[in-house]
């Protein structure tokens, strides 16, 4: 984990116990005597893919930092269910720390689940499935991450990473080529994408010198007539309302990229328990 997802990650460990343990697990304290140590076991009971084991170690941890962990599967690979993650140590903090590690740890498999069943969906297509900046705020980095384990890819991570030209960029500047000029100047180096919704607008943005268009809420054959027409004359993407039942015909147009919003945004959390084991 880079330095920056780490960061993120800290800063989302502190907020989610904050919020859920407060000044205090009452019924952990109430019910569970002190010294009590426990063996827990967290349990995949869907098919999918795991991702974000040492998210919920972090979360565990930072209540007691003596606890140990034993991974049980490995990231980023499809299976059916089963054994995840073994914890062992202080009852009161595995008990107080379940519900936000099983939160960020189901949420963050969603994710890469989602990207796995995307990709398996364009299999020998060609194309590659893409996230885009659709994301939960404060959750970005981490989600990208699980986009990548699920076996997609990522585009931009943020606003300042690339240029992304679009429609209402394009209006304000006065054109395509007014708009590409303009980002041009102010940095030739960054990555640069043209969002283009007609024929017309991908001749003007290859005219302008863009490598890479995203063809924006094109039906498939309209996908098709446009890669015909650009002929390898830049990189195509395409965006706008994929969904599972129509991926596969959208990547087989003949487009390098499939952009899928509904990776990270409308991901279903992955089932998963925590059954603990009193030791003492």
């Amino acid at each position: 984990m880079d330095q920056a997802t780490r960061r993120e990650l800290d800063h989302l460990v502190t907020v989610a116990l904050a919020e859920d343990i407060g000044d205090g697990d009452r019924t952990a304290l109430a019910t569970i005597p002190q010294g009590s140590t426990a063996a827990a076991l967290i349990t995949q009971k869907a098919p999918g893919v795991i991702f974000g084991i040492e998210a919920a170690q972090s979360l565990f941890s930072t209540l007691d930092s003596a606890l140990q962990f034993e991974q049980l599967v490995e990231e980023g690979s499809w299976r059916e269910r089963g054994p995840v993650l073994g914890v062992r140590g202080d009852a009161h903090a595995i008990i107080s720390a379940e519900r936000s590690a099983l939160n960020l740890l189901a949420h963050l498999s969603g994710v890469a689940t989602a990207a796995a069943r995307y990709v398996k969906a364009i299999e020998g297509t060609g194309a590659q499935i893409l996230d885009t900046r659709k994301t939960t705020p404060g959750m970005r980095l981490l989600e990208k991450a699980a986009v990548v384990a699920g076996g997609a890819g990522n585009h931009r991570i943020g606003l300042w990473d690339a240029y992304l030209i679009k429609e209402n960029h394009i209006e304000i500047a006065g054109g395509i080529a007014a708009a590409v000029a303009a980002a041009r100047a102010a940095d030739p180096e960054l990555p640069l994408e043209v969002e283009c919704r007609t024929v017309d607008q991908v001749d003007e943005a290859i005219a302008a010198g863009a490598g890479r268009l995203l063809l924006d809420n094109m039906t498939p054959i309209e996908l098709s007539e446009v890669v015909a027409h650009v002929a390898g004359r830049a990189e195509l993407e395409a965006s706008g309302g994929v969904t599972l039942a129509t991926v596969a015909e959208v990547a087989a147009s003949g487009v390098q990229f499939v952009s899928v919003g509904a990776i990270t945004h409308s991901a279903t959390a992955l089932d998963l328990s925590l059954t603990v084991e009193l030791e003492r």
